[in-house]
This record gives structure tokens, sequence and C-alpha cells, in this order.
């Protein structure tokens, strides 16, 4: 029987996996775990990895470099879960099953449900399927292949074909008779579909209203308020924006007959919104939506160097607009001095408001009923901040160089700047969505050069105008 100092040397002997209060790995766990691998004790390395969750270990497997990884795998050998493969992000997803010997990813797979074995799948290269579907049961390959033949980023992609269903005339009791005798239910699930006679859903039940009600209670009593169906062809955009839009915990999922074919559940849904959001963010700043940190560098540069080019290409066009007031400026240095306030003024007025048009289209907030009401807005904001800080401006550059006029030039310039600002940034990114052109990847480079080109010919036009 150990004391309480074994007990003690025992707790701080394998480091804590999170460190507190943050949920990321422990700084010294990973140390332990890369010195352990350095060492080549595999029992000492699966005591250290038992303790951590899936997605922990997926954390660890993208943190560290290629040649850690490959040696990681190799020795933890026959302890790899199927769930850190589910876990994995996609950028290594396929080297690592690749490390993995056949009888391992056997065991791995066999453990996933029917919609995480989809997800690895799509993102393997076709041989690679073979091994993977070999490893599953008759009945689960043909699940599995059956939601293979749905469209890409479709429900049927996302589904389980693991659903709980019940005929529509069973009582409270019926169920649970029938959930405590079965023997192949899904790990965890929160809903008894109801389903007629030709197996189309016609109601949820809970399984909390299940287990309060009384035995004599049907089912039908006792069905969720809120119940959407999802075709199987629906795109998962659609079906993630559902599940946010009514609460849902899990959606039957039905064929081109209304038949019930599998199920999504509220974790899913989460994980395509999740993508969608990550998705955008990369695209607001011109770097390719397979872009992470497990890149080389040169899959880095390679991803980021077409937008790159974009924004050469605008830069040289506002650029033009410069030289055709070179005169100009060569008479007035002090218009050099203000052009790049003018321009940067200009360019964040515009990036917000593309942002905020951009995550108002993606949340469908934005729609034609309110667009214009929304246009009318954003000219009033990007007016009221280019009066303001136009006057801001119009102080300092008159205290700056002593040119009254050349004070009220910037001070126009900028409100015509922040006015169009706002007008680009609202209007590019709702005609983009309308010609089906993803605004969140093609809006900045067009705001970028309206707000430049717009500001220099306002300054610079006004000023040649005016002051010369």
């Amino acid at each position: 029987m150990l004391d309480d100092h074994d007990d003690d040397d025992m707790q701080t002997d394998v480091p804590e996996a999170a460190e507190e209060g943050s949920y990321r790995l422990d700084r010294r766990a990973v140390q332990a775990i890369l010195e352990t691998v350095e060492a080549g004790d595999a029992s000492r390395l699966t005591e250290l990895m038992e303790p951590l969750h899936p997605a922990d270990i997926a954390d660890l497997l993208e943190q560290i470099s290629s040649q850690d990884r490959a040696d990681l795998i190799r020795l933890y050998g026959l302890e790899f879960d199927g769930d850190i493969l589910s876990e994995l992000d996609e950028s290594i997803r396929e080297e690592v099953i690749a490390l993995l010997s056949p009888d391992v990813l056997a065991d791995a797979v066999r453990d996933l449900e029917s919609d995480d074995v989809v997800d690895l799948l799509e993102d393997l290269d076709e041989p690679r399927h073979g091994a993977i579907l070999d490893a599953l049961e008759d009945a689960d390959r043909v699940a599995v292949q059956q939601a293979l033949s749905y469209p890409e980023y479709s429900a049927g992609r996302l589904m389980q074909r693991e659903v709980v269903a019940a005929p529509e005339h069973w009582t409270v009791g019926d169920a649970i008779d029938y959930l405590r005798g079965s023997d192949d239910l899904p790990d965890q699930f929160y809903h008894m579909v109801l389903v007629d006679p030709r197996m189309h859903p016609v109601g949820n039940v809970t399984l909390g209203k299940i287990m309060r009600s009384g035995r004599d209670v049907k089912l039908t009593e006792i069905v969720e308020d809120v119940f959407q169906v999802v075709p199987a062809t629906q795109d998962e955009g659609d079906v993630a924006y559902a599940f946010n839009q009514y609460h849902l915990i899990s959606a039957p999922v039905v064929d081109e007959d209304d038949r019930l074919v599998g199920v999504i559940t509220i974790d899913d849904a989460m994980s395509v919104l999740d993508e969608e959001h990550e998705e955008d963010i990369l695209r607001l700043a011109g770097v390719s939506e397979e872009s992470s940190l497990s890149d080389t560098i040169f899959e880095a540069a390679k991803g980021r160097a077409v937008w790159l080019f974009v924004n050469l290409l605008t830069a040289i066009l506002a650029s033009m607009v410069i030289n055709m007031y070179a005169d100009t400026i060569d008479r007035m240095v002090a218009l050099a001095v203000l052009m790049p306030i003018v321009a940067s003024m200009g360019g964040n007025a515009g990036t917000q408001t593309m942002t905020v048009a951009v995550r108002a289209i993606a949340t469908r907030d934005l729609t034609a009923q309110n667009a214009m009401r929304v246009v009318g807005r954003e000219l009033s904001v990007g007016a009221l901040n280019g009066a303001v800080f136009g006057l801001v401006m119009a102080l300092v550059a008159g205290l700056w160089f002593g040119v009254p006029m050349l004070a009220a030039v910037i001070g126009l310039a900028m409100l015509l700047t922040q006015v169009a600002a706002a007008l680009g940034g609202i209007v590019i990114p709702m005609l983009l969505d309308r010609m089906k052109i993803d605004p969140a990847l093609a809006s900045g480079p067009f705001v970028t050069t309206i707000t430049d080109v717009v500001g220099f010919f306002a300054f610079l036009g006004l000023a040649a105008a005016v002051l010369l």
C-alpha cells in the first residue's frame, strides 16, 4: 500500500496535460514526451500519453517537427487511437496515416463513427482509400461508400449512418426496452428519431424526456417542438446555419425519397461553422485556405503569392494616379508628406466596412431586404468619420505647413475618401456575392484599389485645382 509520500511522487512524476486554466498542452509535458521519444522508451511514452485526450495528442503532433512526429508515432506503436486521426489538422493527417502500420491503422479506423471515417477518406488520395475501407466490417464499409457517393460538402458526407430510430407508435416503455437490449447503439446520441412505416422521419424525442416520462406515454406525445429534416444533398454550410439558427442538437438526414439515411449532430455542424469562419479569415487576408503552421516555407510562400501579386497590380494602378500629378507634387512637397495619411485612413476604413459586410453576408444578416438600409448606414458612418477626421487633419496641416488652403484640401479629400471607402467596402462584397463569387476571397484587392485611387485623385486633384 502506498503512503502519502509515494502518492505525491507519482502525481508529480507525470506532468499535467494542460496548463492550468488554459486548456493548452503544458510545455513540461511536451518536453517530457520528446525526451522520452529521443530515449526510445516505449513504456514510458505510453505512460505519458495515456492521460492525454485525443485532441491534445493531435495538438502535440501538429506542434512538433516532422522528424519528431515520425519518431513518436513509430514508438507509440499499437496504442494509436482512431479519434486522434479525426482530431488532426488536414495538413498533416495524410502524413500521419502514412506512418501507421496497416494493422494499427485498421484498429484505429474500426472504432470510428461512419462520419469520421468519411472525413478521413475525403482528405486522402484514392490509393489510400483501400487500406481504410478494408479495415471496416462489411456493413460499415457499405455505409461509408454510400456516404461518399453524395456530393462533396453535402449533408450526406457530413452525416453518420448510426441512427437510433423507433416506430412512431411506440411508447416510452418500448423505447427503454429497446435501448437497454440493443448492442449496436452509437457511443453518443441525443435523440431517438420517430419514423413512419415508410421510414420517413416524423419527429425527434430527447433521451431526457424518455427517461422522465411514464412507460405508457406515447413517444409522439413528447416529441421536440423544433424538428428539421435535412436532405442528403443539402450543402453543409446551409446545414450548419440551420443548426445555429434553430438551436438544433441533431437532425435526421433523408434521401431523395424522404427516407431516413443518417443523422447529423451538433458537433459536426459546429465543425463546419468553424471551418467556414477560418476560411473567411484566411481569405480576407489573401492567404490560401489550406495554409497551416505545418506548411513548408515553399508551401506557405506559394499560398500567399497569388494575392500579393494582385495587390502589387493594384499598387501599380495607384502609383499611376500619383504619377499623373508628379508636377503638382514637385511644386508642393507637403503633398507627398500628407498623401500616406489619406491612403492609410481610407484603406483602414474600407477594411473595417468590408469586414463587417463579409461577416454579415456569411451569417446571412445582410439580405436583399435590408441592403439599401445597410448601405445608407455605412455611407453615413463614412461621412461622419470623414468629417471628424478631415477637420482634425485640416487643423494639423494648417498648423504644420501654415497654408490654409492646403488644410481645406486635405480635410475635403479625407471626407471624400472615407465615403468612397464605406461605399466600396459594403457594395463590392454584395456585388461579388450576387455574382456567386466568395466576397471574403475577392473583396480585399477591389476595396483597396477604390480607396487608394479615389483618395489620391481627390487629394492631388483638389490640390492641383486649388493650390497651383
